[in-house]
């Protein structure tokens, strides 16, 4: 339905006794939809994911100093302003979430958009999407797959920004030596989805 025909329907009285229909809906009919998003409980607490019409563009911790206002506020000064609630569009990056954390889904079938990471960063996290489920690397390693062998550091700091963890799995970079290296989600998390995907013993 577009919104001329919502108008319309709403000025000749046809609405009075119909429900109206979902905003996100219109939206979406309308090309009005540019980003997504819907909230959900993980085991590691509460997630927000937000999809474009290219992919998944967002997943914050919410439960980690991330505020569900700051998220979507910086969505739609990076990317639009035109951001809704809408969990239609979310439910197949939940969906496999879910499996991933029931153990039953060792790789994520979803399309990225990577719009919110540029340049050595985006390179970075390119490579990292390629690690597979519970193998690891090093922060030194992932830099030279980026093309700056001695940029382990900017590749942590990148890392560090990664707009869609657990997707793009910075938990899967160590230290060289086998620490854990840091978390933008915090080192418990990182323990728990490496212990999920069985590299580490529980």
């Amino acid at each position: 339905m577009s919104p001329d025909e919502l108008e319309r329907m709403l000025r000749d009285g046809v609405l009075r006794d119909r429900e109206l229909p979902p905003l996100a809906a219109v939206a979406a009919d309308a090309g009005l939809l540019d980003v997504a998003y819907a909230t959900l409980d993980s085991p590691l607490g509460a997630l927000l994911v937000a999809v474009t019409p290219r992919g998944l563009v967002r997943l914050a911790y919410l439960d980690a100093g991330e505020r569900e206002d700051d998220v979507l506020a910086d969505l739609a000064a990076r990317v639009s302003p035109r951001v809704l609630a809408a969990p239609g569009p979310v439910d197949d990056a939940r969906r496999q979430l879910d499996d991933y954390f029931e153990r039953r889904r060792t790789s994520f079938e979803l399309p990225i958009d990577w719009r919110l990471v540029h340049g050595f960063g985006r390179r970075v996290l390119r490579a990292t999407a390629r690690i597979p489920y519970g193998g690891t690397s090093s922060y030194k390693q992932i830099a030279a797959q980026a093309g700056s062998p001695r940029g382990h550091r900017a590749a942590g700091n990148a890392l560090g920004a990664n707009p869609i963890p657990i997707v793009v799995p910075c938990h899967r970079v160590l230290h060289a030596g086998g620490g854990l290296g840091g978390y933008g989600g915090g080192l418990e998390r990182k323990l728990v989805l490496l212990e999920v995907e069985g590299s580490l013993s529980a």
